[in-house]
């Protein structure tokens, strides 16, 4: 969307647009696995709201770079601060998750961070060196392939994991 009104529509209105999903997604997180969102999305929206007067360009490709980070962050810090992230959201439809079922989420919380990690570096080095072409195909379709594909896998391997286990 960006690349395709990039000749049209001014950056500032680009961020503008991201900044109002961040504040819809703030809007509409509750319970305990929306609170570990905010704070990377209000770390997220403030970061823009600094690129915006340095360069809005740059704050406009900055959006799936911050985003990424913030949200790489959040699985991060509960590896570190256990129960883990997936483990959060893997108890509100088993709540009695088996030892074996702990590990296996910290191993996808694991998963999920280097992900988050390496999409915003490759978004971010787009952002700063690349064509507008290279940019707009990985935030815009490779990474949705990507995150699919790994969506996928998980799906297969814990399907397998929960055949052994149970």
């Amino acid at each position: 969307m960006v690349y395709a009104a990039r000749d049209t529509v001014p950056p500032a209105a680009f961020v503008a647009a991201a900044l109002g999903l961040i504040g819809l997604r703030l809007l509409i997180s509750g319970g305990e696995a929306g609170r570990a969102w905010r704070p990377p999305l209000l770390a997220g929206a403030a970061a823009l709201t600094a690129l915006l007067p340095l360069d809005p360009w740059l704050a406009a490709r900055a959006y799936p770079v911050v985003l990424s980070l913030g949200f790489a962050a959040a699985f991060a810090v509960t590896l570190r601060d256990p129960p883990s992230l997936v483990e959060r959201l893997a108890r509100l439809r088993e709540p009695d998750l088996p030892p074996e079922g702990q590990a296996y989420c910290r191993a996808v919380t694991w998963v999920w961070t280097v992900w988050l990690t390496l999409n915003a570096a490759v978004a971010a080095g787009l952002a700063l060196a690349g064509s507008d072409e290279a940019w707009a195909l990985w935030t815009g379709l490779l990474t949705y392939g990507a995150m699919g594909a790994l969506f996928a896998g998980e799906w297969v391997v814990r399907r397998r994991v929960r055949g052994t286990v149970r």
